[in-house]
This record gives C-alpha cells, sequence and structure tokens, in this order.
C-alpha cells in the first residue's frame, strides 16, 4: 500500500513543521471563534422554499401580524381589572414596554392605546371612542365607563380575559433594530420583558402576576437555556476525563486525545466565525458532536499507540505503527460521518442546513487534529511506563466478557443474535408504523412542560378565547373585489366549513365584520347577521373593519382560523379541509383575471369572458401555517436523507472493501438501530421535527464508525489465517475494547443532556444514548454473527493479494 507509507514519511519525517503549521492554523481559527455569534432569525427555522411560505411572502407586507408578536398579559392576583391600582399599573407596563427597543409602536395594542375602540349603535346613529377615554381619572365611574366601554368593544376574550381578572398586551416587534439597523435579537428583547416588565412589576411581594408568550420570548427563552450546554459540555469532557484514565492508565493519553478533541472544536467554530457562519439552537450542540466523535477516533489511536508500545516499539514508531493500521479505517468513518451529515442539505430548512454545514466542518478538522495532530504528539510524549504496563497486561489477559462475545462468530452461536435481529427489527418497524410528522405536545414542546413559557401559554390558553395557534388562509380575488358579495360569500361559506372540522375554534374574515356591523345598523335584530346582496351595504359595513382583514386594494382578504393546538394531527387535519376545499375553486378561471381592476372585472364579466370573480385560496400563514409547512417539508425529506446517508455509507465502505459482503456487515447493524430509533420515539411521544431528524443522519453517522473500525481490523486478522471466532476474539482484545469504551463514554456524555430544561435538547440526549450504545452492541455482537454467514476468508485472501500481493505479517 503505497499511499500510506508515503503520506506516513510525510507527516513523521517533518513532524516539527507539522505541528508549526497547525499551531498557526489553530492561532487563526481561535481568532475566528471571536466572531462566532448565537443567531435567533425565524427565517432560519422555517423552509422558505415551500409553496405556503412563498404564498406568505407574496403578502408579507400586506399582513399586519405575523410569527414576530408578543402578547404580555396583566393578571391581579386579587380582585379583578377595574381597580385605580391595576389601571395605573397597566398604563405603566403600557409605557415601558412602548420604549423596548424592537417594539412596533404604531401597531402595539392594549387598553391604554388609541387603536382599542369601542363602537355601538344607537338613536342618533354610530358612536364610539377609546376604552380608556380622555376623561379617565380613576374614579369609580371612570371606571365603570371603562367596564362598559370593553364590554362594547369585543375585546372580552382576546385583549381582556374572560372572567376579567387580567388583559393583554398586544407587542408587534420590528424586524432590524432601528438603532443599529442589525436584526433584532430575541434574546436581548426577551431579557428586556424580563428585566423591566416580569421582575419589576411581577416580582415577589407583587399584586400582580405577568405572562409572556410568543415565538420571539420562545426562541429568546431557548437561547438563554442554551447557555447550559457550556456546563453539559464541561461535565462531559471531565466525565470523559475520568473514563478515559481509567482506560489507558496514562496521563498522557488522556490529556492529549482531550486537548486534540478541543482543538477540533475550536477549529470548527472558527472556521464558522472566519465563513460568517452562525450558531443557531441546533448547531450549538455540534462543538460535542465534534467533541465526541474526535474522542471516539483518538481512543483509537491512543489504543493503537499503547499496543505497539507494549510490544517494545519506542514512541516513533508506535506511533508511526499505529497510524499506519488506523489512517484508512479512520479516514473512512469520518468521510461516512461528514458525507451523511452533507445529506442534511436536502432538507429546506435554513437551521438543518447550517446543522449539517457545521456538523462537516468539524469532521472534516477531525481528520486533522485527531489523525494526524495526536500520533504526530505521542511521538513525542510517548504512552507513559503505567500505559505500557496496562497494555502489556491486556494484551496477556483473556477477558471472560471477549472470550464470550467470540462465539457470536461461531456457527453453533452465531444463528441466535441474527434471529433476535430479525424480531427486533419486525417489531420495530411495526411500533415505527404510528410515527407522526411534527410536535405532539402542547405549548412549546422544546421547552420542559413546566418551564415558565409554557406556563404562561396555559394561562393564556385558560383565560382567553383566541388561541395562540393561528392558521392564516389568503384569499385572493381580482383588485378592489375582496368585498363583492360573491366573493364574500364563498369565504363565509369556507369560514362555515372549517368552522366544523375537528380541532378548530373559530374562524375571522372580513365577512364577521359585515355580520356584526350589518346587525348594528339595523338595531341589533340578529336576523339581519348575515351578509347582504346589496354592495352599497356591504361597503359600508366593512368601512370600519381593521386592516389585518384586508390589504388596500382589496384584492386579498386573509381568514384567520383559531386552532385547539399545533399538534401534527391538528395541524393535518386543518390543512387537509383547506385543501379539498380550494379544490372546487382552483383552475376554473383564468390567471390573468386575478390583475383585473374592478371596471375589467365587471366588463369580462358582462362579456360572458367569466361567470364570477375569481376566488383563490392560499395557504398559509400563522404560526400553524409555517408549522404545518415545516412538517411537510421533513415528512417529504426524511426518507430522501435517510436513503441518501445510507448510499453514501455503503458507497464510501464498497469502495474501501471492495466486498458487498463486507459492507452489508457494516450496515445492516446500523440499519436495525434506525429502525429501533423510530420505534423508540413511537414509544416516547417524539415526532420527527426540525430538533429530531438530524439525530437519524447523526446516529447513522457516528454508528457506522464502529463497524469500520471492527471489520477492518477482523479483515487484517482473517488474511493472516486466523479462524473467525480466533480472528474476531483478537479484534475484540484490542479494536472491540476501544469500541465498547467509545460507545459507553459518548452513551454517558449524551445522557447528560436528558436533564437539560432545553426539552429537544433532552429529546436528542435520549435518542443519541440509545443509538450510540445499539450502534455499539451491533457491532460487537450482529456484526461477527453476520461475518460468518456472508464473509469467506478465502475470498477476502485473494482480494488482498489481487490488490496488493503481500500478505501483512501475524500481529
Amino acid at each position: 500500500m503505497e499511499t500510506e507509507p508515503f503520506l506516513e514519511r510525510v507527516l513523521f519525517n517533518n513532524r516539527l513543521l507539522v505541528l508549526l503549521i497547525l499551531a498557526v492554523l489553530t492561532a487563526l481559527f481561535a481568532f475566528g471563534l471571536t466572531k462566532t455569534k448565537l443567531d435567533s432569525s425565524i427565517e432560519k427555522y422555517i423552509p422558505l422554499q415551500h409553496e405556503y411560505i412563498q404564498n406568505y411572502l407574496v403578502h408579507a407586507d400586506d399582513m399586519k401580524s405575523g410569527v414576530a408578536n408578543v402578547k404580555i398579559a396583566v393578571e391581579a392576583k386579587q380582585g379583578d381589572i377595574f381597580t385605580r391600582e391595576y389601571m395605573e399599573t397597566l398604563s405603566k407596563i403600557n409605557d415601558e414596554v412602548f420604549f423596548v427597543k424592537g417594539v412596533d409602536r404604531s401597531a402595539m395594542q392594549s387598553l391604554w392605546t388609541p387603536n382599542t375602540r369601542w363602537t355601538e349603535v344607537t338613536e342618533e346613529g354610530f358612536q364610539g371612542g377609546p376604552v380608556v377615554p380622555s376623561t379617565y381619572d380613576g374614579s369609580a365611574e371612570s371606571l365603570e365607563q371603562v367596564r362598559q366601554n370593553i364590554l362594547k368593544s369585543g375585546e372580552v376574550g382576546r385583549l381582556v380575559a374572560n372572567d376579567f381578572r387580567s388583559s393583554i398586551i398586544d407587542v408587534p416587534l420590528t424586524e432590524f433594530d432601528p438603532e443599529t439597523g442589525e436584526r433584532l435579537s430575541y434574546q436581548k428583547f426577551s431579557a428586556d420583558l424580563e428585566n423591566k416588565i416580569r421582575a419589576e412589576f411581577g416580582g415577589e411581594g407583587s399584586p400582580y402576576q405577568i405572562y409572556i408568550t410568543g415565538t420571539p420570548k420562545k426562541l429568546g427563552d431557548l437561547l438563554d437555556g442554551a447557555v447550559s450546554i457550556a456546563y453539559f459540555f464541561i461535565a462531559a469532557i471531565l466525565m470523559t476525563a475520568f473514563l478515559l484514565y481509567l482506560y489507558s492508565r496514562c496521563p498522557r493519553g488522556t490529556l492529549i486525545p482531550i486537548i486534540a478533541s478541543l482543538i477540533a472544536v475550536v477549529w470548527q467554530l472558527g472556521l464558522l466565525g472566519l465563513l460568517g457562519y452562525t450558531i443557531d439552537l441546533y448547531s450549538v450542540l455540534v462543538p460535542f458532536l465534534v467533541f465526541a466523535i474526535g474522542i471516539s477516533h483518538g481512543v483509537q489511536i491512543i489504543n493503537g499507540i499503547a499496543i505497539e508500545a507494549g510490544k517494545g516499539a519506542n514512541n516513533v514508531q508506535a506511533a508511526r505503527h499505529a497510524f499506519r493500521g488506523l489512517y484508512v479505517p479512520g479516514m473512512l468513518a469520518l468521510l461516512s460521518d461528514g458525507m451523511g451529515f452533507l445529506t442534511l442539505l436536502f432538507i429546506d430548512i435554513g437551521v438543518i442546513q447550517e446543522l449539517a454545514i457545521a456538523a462537516s466542518i468539524g469532521v472534516a478538522v477531525i481528520i486533522v487534529t485527531n489523525l494526524i495532530l495526536l500520533p504526530v504528539v505521542m511521538s513525542y510524549v510517548g504512552i507513559s511506563q503505567s500505559g505500557v504496563a496496562h497494555a502489556q497486561k491486556a494484551e496477556a489477559s483473556d477477558p471472560k466478557l471477549w472470550k464470550a462475545l467470540s462465539y457470536f462468530a461461531n456457527p453453533k452461536v452465531a444463528p441466535l443474535p441474527i434471529i433476535v435481529a430479525v424480531a427486533m427489527a419486525v417489531a420495530g418497524y411495526y411500533m415505527s408504523r404510528d410515527l407522526q410528522i411534527g410536535d405532539l405536545d402542547k405549548g412549546a414542546p422544546e421547552l420542559r412542560a413546566d418551564s415558565r413559557y409554557n406556563l404562561d401559554n396555559d394561562f393564556m390558553v385558560s383565560n382567553y378565547s383566541t388561541s395562540s395557534d393561528v392558521l392564516v388562509v389568503m384569499v385572493e380575488t381580482a383588485k378592489e373585489q375582496c368585498n363583492s358579495f360573491k366573493v364574500m360569500d364563498v369565504v363565509d361559506r369556507f369560514m362555515w366549513y372549517m368552522q366544523n372540522v375537528d380541532g378548530v375554534q373559530s374562524a375571522v374574515s372580513l365577512v364577521t365584520v359585515s355580520k356584526l356591523v350589518t346587525k348594528a345598523m339595523n338595531e341589533g335584530n340578529i336576523k339581519w347577521s348575515a351578509l347582504s346582496r346589496n354592495q352599497t351595504i356591504l361597503n359600508t359595513s366593512i368601512q370600519r373593519a381593521p386592516g389585518s382583514l384586508l390589504n388596500p386594494d382589496c384584492s386579498m382578504a386573509p381568514v384567520i382560523i383559531y386552532l385547539n393546538d399545533h399538534k401534527a394531527q391538528t395541524l393535518t387535519t386543518a390543512v387537509n379541509a383547506v385543501e379539498a376545499f380550494k379544490k372546487q375553486f382552483d383552475d376554473q378561471v383564468d390567471e390573468k383575471y386575478f390583475s383585473y381592476n374592478l371596471a375589467e372585472t365587471e366588463a369580462a364579466i358582462a362579456a360572458g369572458e367569466i361567470s364570477s370573480v375569481p376566488v383563490r385560496f392560499q395557504l398559509a400563514s400563522g404560526n400553524a401555517g409555517i408549522e404545518a409547512a415545516t412538517n411537510q417539508v421533513i415528512e417529504s425529506a426524511q426518507g430522501t436523507m435517510l436513503i441518501f446517508v445510507y448510499v453514501v455509507v455503503f458507497t464510501l465502505c464498497f469502495i474501501t472493501f471492495r466486498s458487498f459482503t463486507a459492507v452489508a456487515c457494516i450496515i445492516l447493524p446500523l440499519v436495525l438501530t434506525s429502525i429501533l430509533s423510530e420505534a423508540l420515539m413511537t414509544m416516547l411521544g417524539i415526532g420527527v421535527k426540525v430538533a429530531t431528524l438530524p439525530v437519524i443522519a447523526l446516529g447513522v453517522g457516528i454508528g457506522v464508525d464502529y463497524g469500520i473500525y471492527i471489520y477492518s481490523r477482523l479483515e487484517v486478522l482473517l488474511i493472516q489465517g486466523k479462524s473467525m471466532q480466533d480472528a474476531f476474539l483478537a479484534t475484540l482484545k484490542s479494536t472491540g475494547k476501544a469500541v465498547s469504551f467509545t460507545g459507553i463514554t459518548l452513551a454517558i456524555g449524551v445522557a447528560t443532556w436528558i436533564f437539560s430544561p432545553i426539552k429537544f435538547q433532552a429529546d436528542m440526549g435520549i435518542l443519541l444514548t440509545f443509538m450510540f450504545l445499539l450502534n455499539m452492541l451491533g457491532a460487537l455482537i450482529l456484526l461477527p454473527a453476520l461475518a460468518h454467514y456472508l464473509l469467506r476468508p478465502e475470498r477476502i485472501i485473494a482480494r488482498h493479494k489481487a490488490r496488493y500481493g503481500d500478505i501483512p505479517p501475524a500481529g
């Protein structure tokens, strides 16, 4: 094998130069580390190219509300809101929020803002005004007037709680910081609300309780929780150091792999910073994975060096021999990891794509830091005498565990793990059929059920009529025609249809306003709560309609649908219902009519070119609409991504080992893990979503390392003429020992995530712990059983001779 000795000579004959170059690169990337920032942009969490999002972006300027909106509820712990003290406190909070950086002040709404108005019909006509009038003075009479105004405003259940014990300040946000011009930091905005509002007005001993919800607040809380990842990272380093020392009994063999893996993390984050990438809520977990993968390969290097040193090799010889034996399987494993992560780029969601880039960069730098830097440094410092003695003792011993495991390569025992694996695969597949796409919990599933945000959300849902989960359907028509009877009649029927769909609370649109005003203009008679066929009456009825229910040229009128929750089943049911209704209007009218103005439309109708005003229902906006689009992207990408991951791993393994049977031995345990992981997700009620989808690729990418190292060593021993069971026993005593240590160490490290305040990190911790352990067991138990049936040593020897012409010496 000419390539390996050439690389070996280049590296080990120029060790000082190699170390100098790597030191300079480390300094450069450490500087880049200072440019790496956390990013909370909402756009990164949504599929911008999805049809629903594209439809929303067309009307983004016309939509008065979006996902960048926060609601602050102020509750009186005793009594109701109709007290002087409550109204004064609400006024102070309103003023304080008004001046928080990032608030869209013109659209902000509360009882104290002039855009919250009441209207009534009297014998003298329409009367109205601000809910809190300019004459308000806090007296009993003024408070009673406010009460009457609220009842007339229609804000009960929306801005005012149904039990009148709290009210809401509705706070739309700007996209950019008005002072710096940079994108608004939701983390800082969330901190401002906590410090200036909750702490000051709702702290301990206060007669008021503050509740804050909204996507920006949720992201801010998640970013705050992401700080805890640093503590888990430190805990993982300490645990890894302790376990690595027990494994190697060598201080140098413990410290240097950890330093090399930390350098890989610095390189990865520094490269991201220099390339202009940011760290988000999901890619912030990648540095830990980079560290874990680095330790995984570092242990193999240290193990190889210790074995060579135990045979009497000096520091340089031991490092060179370990590099020579592990470079090919290590490079193959890391390439499989990196290419597997890159398959995530097929998913059109910014955070997943950036996670793919971050993970791939991390794997690329491990090739340098752990396959090159680590053995070169160890060639200077070597393994300590205690480490060598421990390695010699381990080599001479015959552990009962390894001997027992070696029987899985015996013809009498080999059928057992295969039968068990097939049974587990069948059971797992049966269970995984119920795996759902999207969130399966109410509130913010990214956070714990008892988190501050979810408790606040529960309060909002329990005390107000309008849900926080909103699906917006945009009804497009010709210009100046959104208020025509034919259009509004279709919208009316659509609203009735949707209100009878499971999971839908209510629906609001221009039709709602028209019916209310028409009824009011007719002495409040319920019989007049209907759409009038008289266009003049219709025009009059929507004069006071808010701008959020139609755009300036009256070519689009959104229908706002409030859902019970944003669970996967609820979203699927609602979206399917909309799609079923809109089918009857699709393709009925030529697209050109949507660009007509009023006169042109009427002329086309008079000429018989169209029989009615064109209507087009477009999905979707609102947080529920965006989540529905995200679920669809994930559902379509899930199978494709998994296929690409396995195709990449299959191709790289086949190029290296030139054997389909060898590839089958490596990949089939991974397939079993994938099936059982989906079954575990079903059992635990974890849906496939933005947070969990990358785990599938990560689990396969990292898990393949075990099989590659085990098979690579097993093949070498088979070529040397050992029987299958003897070859596997020797593999277990060297490579298998490192694989088992790595699997257990990584599993313990990610298992600490289960205690994270961020639920999606806890979910990832559960799944990765399961996958790390199962992939390890698959490599140690199922792989040798498959090898017994699939591998033919004589073919392996013949293939080796054909490629290299010699047989490596035993040992």
